[in-house]
């Protein structure tokens, strides 16, 4: 078992995980376009990613996992997002729950580790279901009647629970009911009184086993209900990265679908600039304008990922000023990258179809999934926000706020 600090944080080979994980990541994108037309989960192509220990890559090698630094661990992310970016999603909960305890402290850090090297997934159930006010939360943790000592029950219901339907324990906020403090209960998903639906009826992302996930008595041990005021600061930020990861996976996706598509293509235009497709000057900029955008987007994620790695070893820094300030730092990168790559990837998904004419639109070929995935995946947090925080911050200095919640407004 290690004690995980900044100074020990060997440097891992990215090319020895990238060969570890594109077989599987090949095999997901084979399939993934007719999943999603047919909404078929990727319960299996999950199993067989979490069976070669992906969801172990942060997990230090002492203590069995794959020890990838955080920009290594979003490139993969990224990589997996061009392959099927509803799996990349789907993750998202587990890898914040993975960095949440990385960060921790004490006996259950170690066996929650242990746990992910075994290849357990957490899911994540946050938003409260129907016109709770903001800032409420109305999922309650309190003592089982009749239970064991430190035996403890959940009672709530949650939506846009993202990748709850394939997990082992779902990360669930909630309030103790006795003090109001808010928690994370971890729940064990194979229990009774766990149920989740697959309801989320979204354009796009339509196989991220996202939806309602119910709690009804719902057993927890004291040890896996966690202080919320201890989670890892660069929470928000983190779970935004993912968002950005999907985003820039999505475009390389669109990237290499529209390659093919016009190499492929035998009929022209009388009026085009060639006796080919795949050699119309025209034609090749509106791909290559793709693929510039596809590089971008790389290159964003791979920015924001650095800022969340001083954020993480700023947790291991015996300077809390330095560390806020580090945290700060990853919050407004994250913020910054949405806002720009927001417009670029709901831009290069929908310049595709310039390259393709009627027949791009085909529903066989399905290539309308990227654009709706990526407007899908760019809707969450609202990129408009975010643009006026960072705009506050030159401006005037003022600090973001990385803890927020959504609700109905105060009558």
């Amino acid at each position: 078992m290690s004690t995980l600090t900044s100074s020990t944080v060997a440097p891992v080979d990215f090319a020895g995980l990238a060969a570890r994980f594109r077989p599987v990541f090949a095999r997901i994108a084979a399939g993934a376009s007719a999943r999603e037309q047919d909404h078929r989960l990727p319960a299996e192509q999950i199993k067989e990613l979490t069976a070669a220990g992906f969801g172990a890559l942060r997990v230090p090698v002492a203590d069995g996992g794959l020890g990838a630094s955080l920009p290594q661990l979003f490139r993969l992310l990224t990589e997996l997002a061009a392959a099927d970016s509803n799996i990349a999603q789907a993750l998202r909960g587990h890898f914040a729950f993975v960095e949440d305890r990385l960060v921790a402290s004490g006996a259950q850090r170690d066996v929650w580790l242990a746990r992910f090297v075994r290849g357990e997934i957490v899911g994540n159930s946050w938003t409260e279901v129907g016109s709770v006010t903001v800032g409420d939360v109305i999922t309650r943790v309190r003592p089982a009647v009749g239970g064991k000592p430190g035996e403890l029950v959940v009672n709530g219901t949650k939506y846009y629970s993202t990748g709850s339907i394939f997990a082992d324990w779902i990360d669930t906020f909630a309030q103790v009911g006795d003090t109001g403090k808010n928690v994370i209960a971890v729940v064990n998903a194979h229990q009774p009184g766990v149920t989740h639906s697959d309801d989320w009826d979204g354009f796009g992302q339509r196989t991220t086993g996202s939806g309602t996930s119910t709690f009804v008595d719902a057993l927890v041990t004291e040890e896996n209900v966690i202080d919320f005021d201890t989670r890892f600061k660069y929470q928000t930020a983190f779970y935004q990265a993912v968002l950005l990861a999907v985003l820039a996976g999505t475009v390389k996706a669109a990237e290499v679908e529209i390659a093919a598509e016009v190499k492929a293509r035998t009929r022209i235009f009388s009026h085009g600039n060639s006796q080919s497709f795949a050699t119309d000057p025209q034609i090749l900029q509106v791909v290559g304008e793709v693929s510039a955008q596809a590089f971008a987007a790389e290159a964003i994620v791979e920015k924001a990922a650095w800022a969340l790695q001083g954020a993480f070893e700023g947790a291991f820094l015996s300077d809390v000023v330095e560390e806020e300030r580090l945290n700060d730092l990853a919050e407004l990168a994250t913020a910054q990258a949405q806002v720009v790559l927001v417009a670029l990837a709901t831009r290069a998904t929908s310049d595709i179809f310039d390259a393709l004419a009627a027949s791009g639109v085909s529903r066989s070929k399905n290539l309308d999934r990227h654009w709706r995935n990526a407007r899908t995946a760019a809707s969450h947090n609202p990129w408009v926000f975010k643009a006026r925080i960072v705009g506050d911050y030159v401006v005037n200095g003022t600090q973001p706020n990385r803890i927020w919640s959504i609700g109905a407004a105060p009558k």
